[in-house]
């Protein structure tokens, strides 16, 4: 299943919200990718989408990493907690880090799935939700709100999802990438993407 976050999300907001975090203009992106600075507004205002290669250039840089003692502390707080949570990147669902109790319903050490897209494991709910969020507003602005809905079951066994009810909520990592933190609200279900 093609994540559409990546593929069908325009990048635009998520783009400038980097610029302004990091205090880069537009001619200094424009430079970056090899465009103009109007094309860097067009994308930015949604008026136009980045080519393959240039897409591909603003994902890399878009992607949650885990790179300051803060992002860290986080990754440390997500795997201590007793519950089933988990952390991706909120661009790409590369698993960043997760809790005990979430591992354990994992066939495989979560070891072996940090840094690996969760998508190919999600359930037709979880991908409904999905394609809801930027019509709720989800990559705009600093705080998005947060969202609770039931996820539908899967046939994996390697990451297995139960019918429960689920909450994701999008962080902003140091860097200014975003990362969602997923929360299992009922102890009888298993791993959530």
């Amino acid at each position: 299943m093609t994540s559409p976050s990546l593929h069908n999300a325009p990048l635009g907001p998520m783009l400038r919200r980097w610029r302004l975090l990091h205090r880069v203009k537009q001619s200094h992106a424009a430079g970056m990718f090899g465009v103009s600075q109007s094309t860097i507004s067009r994308w930015e205002a949604g008026m136009q989408e980045a080519e393959p290669e240039q897409r591909a250039q603003i994902e890399a840089l878009l992607r949650a990493r885990l790179d300051s003692a803060a992002d860290h502390a986080l990754a440390r707080l997500v795997a201590s907690n007793s519950q089933p949570v988990h952390l991706v990147c909120d661009l790409t669902h590369r698993l960043l880090a997760c809790s005990a109790a979430r591992a354990a319903e994992f066939s495989v050490p979560h070891t072996e799935l940090l840094g690996r897209s969760l998508w190919p494991f999600v359930t037709e709910a979880i991908a409904t939700q999905e394609a809801k969020l930027d019509g709720l507003g989800w990559r705009e602005g600093i705080a998005a709100p947060a969202l609770e809905f039931a996820t539908g079951t899967n046939d994996s066994l390697l990451v297995p999802i139960r019918q429960s009810q689920c909450r994701w909520t999008r962080l902003t990592l140091s860097d200014g990438s975003t990362a969602r933190l997923v929360e299992t609200l009922r102890a009888d279900s298993f791993a959530h993407i």
